[in-house]
This record gives C-alpha cells, structure tokens and sequence, in this order.
C-alpha cells in the first residue's frame, strides 16, 4: 500500500497526468491556480539524502534536455559544456535555446518546450517573474526544472552569495594592508538591483569597513552588467578619480574597467582587481602574472552545469534528487589555477569523486516526481537563517 502523503500527491497529479499523456495543451491551463504552487514560504532544507527511496518516473516526456540560456557570457557558455558533457554520458537529447537578454522570446521558449514534452529544462532567466510561469509549466507536465538562482525549480542552483562576496572582499583587503599599505581608493561595480546577489556586494563593504585607510570612491551598478558597462563606468569614474587602487565586482564588468584603466594609462603593479565567476578571460588575466586582476572568485559553472544534467537524467528515471544545491566559491589564483582548469575541462571526472565534487558542490533536501509538488518557489539560500 502506498504511504498516505503519497496517495494524495498522485490525487494531486492525475489530472496533469492524463493531459500530458493524451496530448491535451499544458502551456496556458484554464486552472492555473489551482495545481501546486510550491514551496512559497522560506524554509530551511536538510542535507541532501543519497539514498532516499526513488519513486516512479514520468509519463509521458521525452528523455532530453534543454537548457533556456538567457546571454551568451562565458560563464553560462560553461553551463551549457557542463549540461551537454551530462546528457550526452547518459544518453540524452540536448538542445540550448539563447534568449540574448530577451525575456520574451525566452518565456516562448519555454513554452515550445512544454509543446515538445520535453523531459528536463534548466533555466538561467532574463527576467525571473515572466519565466516563473512557464517553468512551472514545465513542473506540472511532470517534468525536471533546474533554475540558476531564480526560482521557480525542482532543483534550484545558488552560491552562498555573502559569503562569496566575503572571499573576495577579504582576499582584497588582504592586499589593502599588504601591499598598499593599509590605504587604498577603491571602486565596488555592483548588481544591487539584482535582490538574489546583493548579499556579495553587502560583504565586500562589511570587509572593507574595518580598514580605515580604504576609501570607497565609487559604489555603483554599471548599466549593462557587461564588459561594455564597466568599460564605460570606469572611465566616467576616471574622470574625478584618476587613480584607483582596487576594483571589485563580477569579472564582466572589472574585465571592462581593466580595459578602461589600461587605455587611460592607469593600471599600476601594486593595483588589486579581483570579480567573482571564474570567466575564462579572467583566468587568462591571472595566469599572465603581471596583470592588476589578481583573483576571481569561481562558480565553476561547467561543474554545476554537469551536475545538473545528472540530476535531470535521474528524475526521468525516478530517483531522488536535491531539491537545492550550493556552488561553493573557490579563489583562483596564479598558484591554483591549473588544477582548476583541469576540472573544468572534464567535470564528470569532478562528479566521479567525491571529495572533488564536495570542494565544488553541497546538496540540501530530497525530491522525485512522486513529491514534485514540493517544488522551491520561494528564493532559496543556505544562508537564509
């Protein structure tokens, strides 16, 4: 006999059921209110159980993935290597949609996906509230959605934002008291704006507070958060501050104030430029060893990328998977940097071990398709006490 929370789950789901399997519309139901909402409300989600019972797969879906990728920055380029690797070691279809930042073409997407029944779509969305809707599409049909921060999701991916902002801010402060002699003129880059990665940005300034002689003189989210928006920040910033000593923010847009200090003729050997994501170029920054961007704080996202395609392969064989997961921060330096490179060039070698893929990932609560209705619609963080 099944146990009574799971009769009432399949009570739940028989009507979503029965319309996946009879080819009925699922991507704009009449009903919308009344099927699962989730988990709306801030909760605190256990580690995650490898051996929790599985339960049965879904009906009706077809075994793909597709991955919903809202820019082409390199940090989600490593998504998609991470997601492709993964569906193609355990035998699924794998397509990639890039949306280029435009929130409807993306949320139509989306919705072609649902039409295709396709069986798991991961999501890094241009705007959140419009594509919470289609993704939850894609929940009821019964199938796997992983989200880059935002939910809604099955199994929802973040990075303990303070304290990955903690890492940087230390690491600079570090250099502050080092090498500049505990004072320095300094520029936060920020994404304020952006309510799931303000907690890094609310660190940085918490780590530089207790240094007296490190002035903040420019605190400002560049408009795009791109190379090109801190490229044209950084130079308006020039303008009443020509000499810079530290510069902090996401290695997009610092990678832009690099190259606006260098064409200004500002960069200076004792400078401290450090971002947060572990993007290419700004490894190839590090690796040179005389650049003024000296560390980046890495997401590793090959890594969680592939760890996401495992877990969409195993909830369309009905197995238990995390319903949140942590992409711990790692800071890449000229003296680490190889080994990092090696496992991002082959992330299921990360995923085969287990203490390489504990330094990258940490895995909290347990879900199937039995227990979708248990979905995280609410924006999940560890570090939500």
């Amino acid at each position: 006999m099944l146990p009574g929370n799971t009769v009432k789950r399949q009570v739940i789901w028989l009507g979503v059921a029965i319309a996946a399997l009879s080819g009925i519309a699922m991507s704009v139901p009449a009903d919308a209110q009344s099927k699962p909402t989730g988990i709306t409300m801030p909760k605190t989600l256990p580690p995650f159980d490898p051996t929790a019972p599985a339960c049965q797969p879904p009906l009706g879906l077809e075994k793909a993935l597709a991955f919903s990728q809202d820019t082409r920055r390199e940090f989600m380029q490593g998504v998609h290597q991470g997601l492709a690797t993964a569906a193609k070691d355990r035998g699924l279809q794998y397509r990639v949609l890039v949306a280029d930042s435009d929130a409807a073409r993306q949320a139509e997407d989306v919705r072609s996906l649902v039409a295709a029944r396709t069986g798991g779509v991961v999501a890094s969305a241009v705007d959140s509230a419009s594509l919470g809707r289609r993704l939850q599409d894609v929940i009821w049909s019964g199938g796997y959605v992983g989200t880059v921060v935002a939910p809604p999701a099955t199994s929802l991916l973040n990075a303990p934002q303070y304290l990955t902002g903690k890492v940087l801010g230390d690491a600079a402060g570090a250099h502050i008291k080092g090498t500049l002699g505990g004072k320095a003129k300094v520029v936060l880059l920020t994404q304020d704006s952006l309510e799931f990665l303000a907690p890094r940005f609310v660190a940085l300034r918490d780590s530089l507070r207790d240094i007296p002689g490190a002035s903040i003189v420019a605190d400002i989210s560049p408009s795009p958060v791109s190379k090109d928006g801190g490229y044209a920040t950084m130079r308006t910033i020039l303008l009443a501050n020509p000499d810079v000593d530290v510069v902090l923010g996401a290695d997009n847009v610092v990678l832009g104030a690099l190259a606006a200090l260098r064409a200004a003729g500002k960069t200076r050997v004792n400078q401290f430029l450090g971002g947060i994501d572990g993007e290419p170029e700004a490894v190839s920054e590090i690796k040179k060893g005389n650049s003024p961007f000296r560390i980046s704080i890495s997401l590793a996202s090959p890594v969680f990328g592939y760890a996401m395609g495992q877990h969409a392969a195993d909830w369309l064989e009905g197995k238990s998977i995390p319903q949140a997961m942590d992409i711990l921060p790692s800071p890449l330096t000229a003296a680490n940097i190889a080994q990092y490179e090696a496992d991002l060039a082959n992330p299921g070698g990360v995923w085969a071990d287990p203490a390489r893929r504990a330094a990258y990932l940490k895995m909290y609560g347990n879900i199937c398709y039995d227990s979708r209705d248990q979905y995280l619609n609410f924006p999940w963080s560890s570090e939500r006490k």
